[in-house]
């Protein structure tokens, strides 16, 4: 049976929608592009293109160093959940072992705890450690999360287990079987976790302002958002004008990051995406 494609009616509520999400993301980076005036004089016009709002911003604000730490902290803390997390998701989707269920259990049982219940419990953690302003008291914590482990849980339940007795059969150990059978089987799977866990680590906040409180190892978020600071603080006589200017200027170079990987991944996002909603 063929499936019914969309009417005009559809397509032009999906345009609306195109247009009503990324209309903000224009505005804040054709603002950022124009005179600091006249983002407060006339902010939906498009008026003269300068560049004055991102020199004022490099100049006020350490942004590279957010930028350098959260490189950093993603680089190391992303490639520990792309490897773990696929190894644990395997354990639980395709091995039986006394107490699996309810160990598996206790990890869906975290996904209940919310963010805000963890910190104190963290922070003393990382103080009785000696970690607190350094990369690994932002890197360890939540390396390894359960939600990274369901997904994976999910994606390789859909794997036939006649597809890995073959691998066994060839000669492969089991690591052999994982990473030359399994991994490429859920290449898809992969890469929607990638995604979504450069967008969580990118974007997060509450852990790195509470775990660092030095300016040598913020990340970007936390210093965006003490921008507004930074720009009145090494500029005597700035007005509200040049705050949202460099504000603007701060954000449209934070967010290019994730559109950008977003742009070049969405395919295999969404396929990715897909594949995780198989029930295991």
């Amino acid at each position: 049976m063929k499936q019914a494609r969309p009417g005009p009616v559809q397509y032009a509520v999906l345009v609306l929608l195109a247009i009503a999400f990324l209309y903000p993301i224009w505005w804040a980076l054709s603002s950022s592009l124009k005179p600091a005036t006249e983002i407060i004089t006339s902010p939906l016009s498009v008026g003269a293109v300068t560049l004055d709002n991102y020199r004022a911003m490099f100049a006020d604000v350490p942004i590279g160093t957010g930028f350098v730490n959260t490189a950093l902290v993603l680089a190391v803390k992303g490639a520990m959940t792309m490897v773990f997390c696929p190894l644990a998701g395997y354990a639980f989707a395709k091995y039986t072992f006394p107490g699996k269920n309810a160990l598996f259990g206790v990890v869906m049982l975290t996904l209940m705890l919310p963010t805000l219940v963890l910190i104190i419990p963290l922070l003393l953690e990382m103080s009785a450690l000696g970690w607190v302003n350094t990369y690994q008291a932002l890197i360890l914590p939540g390396s390894v999360d359960a939600f990274s482990i369901f997904w994976m849980r999910q994606v390789i339940a859909a794997i036939p287990d006649e597809l890995l007795d073959a691998g066994r059969v060839d000669g492969a150990s089991e690591f052999g079987v994982f990473y030359r059978v399994v991994i490429p089987v859920i290449r898809p799977g992969l890469v929607a976790l990638a995604v979504l866990t450069t967008m969580n680590i990118y974007n997060d906040f509450v852990w790195p302002v509470v775990a660092v409180n030095d300016t040598e190892h913020q990340t970007l978020q936390v210093v965006l958002s003490t921008l507004a600071q930074n720009v009145t603080g090494n500029r005597v006589g700035a007005d509200f004008a040049t705050v949202w200017g460099e504000l603007l200027a701060a954000g449209s170079i934070a967010m290019l990051p994730l559109l950008v990987i977003f742009i070049l991944l969405q395919r295999h996002f969404i396929s990715g995406i897909l594949a995780g909603s198989v029930k295991g």
